[in-house]
């Protein structure tokens, strides 16, 4: 019966040590000018500063990509699609989709360094929302240019608008 006590002494001890740490650094930090998270940041309009050396959603350059596959060969996951196709009587080949899905993508950057043009970087944007899987299947081909190659944000509503644009928006260096 005595240990059953002590037990029982222990446990309260336990915890009402542990309701005092906690009280106690609750007072220490407590600051009644501290905003909340939403008021602080104001996320869409305000977006929340990244680091340099983030990496976010891809930039790609339409322009200057020749085709070679080599990123797509190097991602790990698999998420990158290529569409190519030979380019009427020029030599190289020309193309037709570039498609990163984004629900496969590790963001490990494998895909950036055997690129032999350097035509495609690691981006800063981190909030490309989707309510379907097939929304964060992005095809930087059908993209307006200025928003693949990142001058402007890869917004969820451009990636929706250019699921119905039928043909690439750039043929490629070879056109």
């Amino acid at each position: 019966m005595l240990n059953w006590f002590r037990n029982i002494f222990a446990a309260v001890a336990t915890v009402s040590h542990a309701l005092w740490v906690g009280l106690r650094y609750w007072i220490r930090t407590y600051d009644p000018q501290r905003r909340t998270f939403t008021e602080k940041y104001e996320f869409p309009e305000l977006p929340v500063a990244v680091a340099p050396r983030f990496r976010g959603y891809h930039r790609f350059d339409l322009t200057t990509c020749i085709a070679c596959e080599a990123c797509a060969r190097a991602c790990p996951a698999n998420c990158i699609e290529i569409g190519k196709q030979k380019a009427p009587e020029k030599k190289g080949f020309q193309l037709t989709e570039f498609v990163i899905d984004y629900g496969k993508c590790l963001f490990c950057a494998l895909c950036v360094e055997p690129c032999p043009v350097d035509c495609i970087f690691m981006g800063s944007s981190h909030d490309l929302s989707c309510y379907s899987r097939d929304g964060c299947r992005v095809d930087f081909s059908r993209l307006p240019v200025e928003i693949a190659w990142g001058k402007a944000t890869l917004e969820p509503l451009a990636v929706a608008l250019s699921k119905s644009v039928l043909r690439p928006v750039h043929g490629g260096p070879n056109q």
